[in-house]
Formats: C-alpha cells, structure tokens, sequence
C-alpha cells in the first residue's frame, strides 16, 4: 500500500478531469469530420461540380422539410420527389416564408436516408451552406443542386439503395449583426 499526498492525488484528479473536458470538446469536431468522410448517420458529400459519368439506373429522391420547436417560419419542399439517372446533376427548390411581425435567421441542418446513401449523396449548391434571413413576411425560394455519385453501385449496401430521403431541419439562429441593428426598435423611441 502507498501512501500518496493529498496534493499529488489533487493534481492528478485535475490533470484527469482537464484530459476528459480537452477529449469532450475535440469530440464534436472529430465527429463531424468523421461523418462527412464516411457518409455516417447520413451525412451528404460537398463537391464543385457533377461526375463525367452517368449511369443509365434511376433512383428516386424525396424531399422533407421540418422545424425545430419554437422555429416560425412555414417551411416545405415545392416538389416532394424527383427521378434522375445516378450520376445526373439534380435541382429542387424550397421554400421558406416568415409570418411573424420580425426579422428571423435561421440555419437548415440535413441528413440523407437512408444511412447508407449518405456518403453518396453530394450537393453542389445549397440554401443549407448558409445563414438565411428573412424578413417579416418574405417568402424566399430556396435551391439544392446535387448528385448522387455513381461509386453507390459499387457499394456493399449502397448498390441496393433504389430511394433517397433528402432531409432538412430548420433552425432559428440569431441575427447576424448587421441585421439585428437594422431588427432594433429605435433608441429612444417613445411608445
């Protein structure tokens, strides 16, 4: 048995716990990182521009569209699905309206189904790479360019894949600065 210090079993109680907070908070990054490597839980593929090949198998794409608790806008896909050869570049459009008295910014997060699409599932162009805000009333029409990579038929699962669910959920966010001086009543104002 040895006996340790009460300083020494201190010191490494809180070089235990700053490894486990240090761990925690690198965990969200490498999650995300892993996910958009693997295609994990869904997640879609970013490129720049459509493969040079397209297959002559069709797949069908479906879209969704959600909120978050507390969100106001109204929210839906213009169209619920759309056939297109694997490989062929897709456009679907969203829209979103505001019918609150305010300004609202909000941020779509997405995810694909099912999982074993996700990595093959690759936008080009979307609403979901940026803020939106909109202002009360305006409605805006929102596009998703996108491809499903033709790699899905080499796929052990993949290959079986003949639906894609497209998912978006949107968030309220705060303002960007720049619109939340222009959101303010007036200093001073008198009611």
């Amino acid at each position: 048995m040895t006996n340790r210090s009460p300083g020494r079993t201190a010191g490494l109680l809180v070089g235990v716990v700053l490894t486990m907070g240090a761990l925690s908070f690198a965990a969200v990054p490498f999650y995300n990182w892993f996910c958009r490597v693997t295609g994990f839980a869904g997640t879609t593929s970013v490129a720049t521009s459509a493969p040079d090949v397209v297959l002559d198998r069709e797949i069908l794409v479906r879209f969704d569209a959600s909120k978050e608790a507390g969100m106001p806008w109204d929210f839906k896909p213009q169209q619920h699905s759309m056939r297109l050869k694997i490989g062929e570049t897709g456009l679907a459009f969203y829209e979103a309206h505001n019918p609150t008295d305010r300004t609202v910014a909000g941020t779509a997060s997405y995810n694909v189904t099912p999982d074993s699409a996700g990595g093959y599932f690759t936008k080009i162009a979307c609403f979901c790479f940026t803020e939106q805000v909109l202002a009360p009333g305006e409605t805006a029409i929102m596009p998703v360019t996108f491809y499903v990579d033709p790699e899905i038929v080499k796929d052990p699962e993949g290959k079986f894949v003949q639906e894609i669910t497209l998912s978006y959920t949107f968030h309220e966010t705060a303002l960007p600065e720049s619109q939340a001086a222009l959101a303010a009543p007036p200093t001073g104002a008198v009611n």
